[in-house]
């Protein structure tokens, strides 16, 4: 079974940047897709970005789009999302998660979650 783990969250100053990691177990990485979840405070966890197997195609949720790039190196079974021009409506934990297809992660089937890493932007 694949395990997760994310790294790289932390806190930092509204505009500024954070990159954060997620590193894969098991065999299965380079052949799903990955995403990035988020959960503020008293907030329902939302999608934040996603990308295909091999990197080629990518989803953003509108308001992270131009300032939040996702990608892969299937070499290293890791995952990024670089976060920048970040606003304090950013605050939360920031989950990874694998999903057969870009799509099915859409629809909720997301087959392992990370434990999160909490990014906090301030004012």
């Amino acid at each position: 079974q694949v395990q997760l783990v994310e790294s790289g969250g932390g806190l930092v100053q509204a505009g500024g940047s954070l990159r954060l990691s997620c590193a894969a177990s098991g065999s299965t990485f380079s052949s799903n897709a990955m995403a990035w979840f988020r959960q503020a405070p008293t907030k329902e966890r939302e999608f934040v970005a996603a990308v295909s197997w091999s990197g080629g195609r990518t989803y953003y949720r509108s308001s992270v789009k131009g300032r939040f790039t996702i990608s892969r190196d299937n070499a290293k079974n890791t995952v990024y999302l670089q976060m920048n021009s970040l606003k304090p409506e950013d605050t939360a934990v920031y989950y990874c998660a694998l999903g057969s297809t870009i799509t099915t992660i859409l629809d909720n089937a997301v087959d392992a979650w990370g434990k999160g890493t909490l990014v906090t932007v301030s004012s």
